[in-house]
């Protein structure tokens, strides 16, 4: 699997801190207006909500996820993804070592 890298791009030098530093992102902005964030979670449990549809890919290390209004847990491995619905949320679990992430923004 080969780690994406993106070209013509402005990225917010200031990181997105949540949850005491256990998860940190920087925004990515693209010249069609879209946007993502990569970032990292260190390991824990962490709920984030949602506004816009996302897709988090796993692009190292591996976790767990609980969408909101569901009971299956889901097993995520790097070099793969799931998706959030807006106006919802997930819970994400990293067991041990660091889960570095993609977060795409979907309208």
């Amino acid at each position: 699997m080969s780690t994406p890298s993106f070209a013509n791009v402005t990225v917010d030098a200031k990181a997105n801190i949540y949850f005491d530093g256990r998860v940190v992102s920087h925004s990515v902005h693209f010249a069609d207006g879209s946007k993502k964030t990569v970032g990292l979670i260190y390991p824990g449990e962490y709920h984030f909500g949602t506004g816009a549809p996302e897709r988090m890919e796993i692009i190292a290390g591996d976790c767990k996820v609980l969408l909101d209004g569901t009971t299956q847990v889901l097993e995520i491995k790097a070099g793969t993804h799931f998706d959030v619905a807006g106006n919802s949320g997930f819970t994400i679990t990293v067991a041990a070592g660091i889960c570095e992430y993609v977060c795409s923004f979907l309208s």
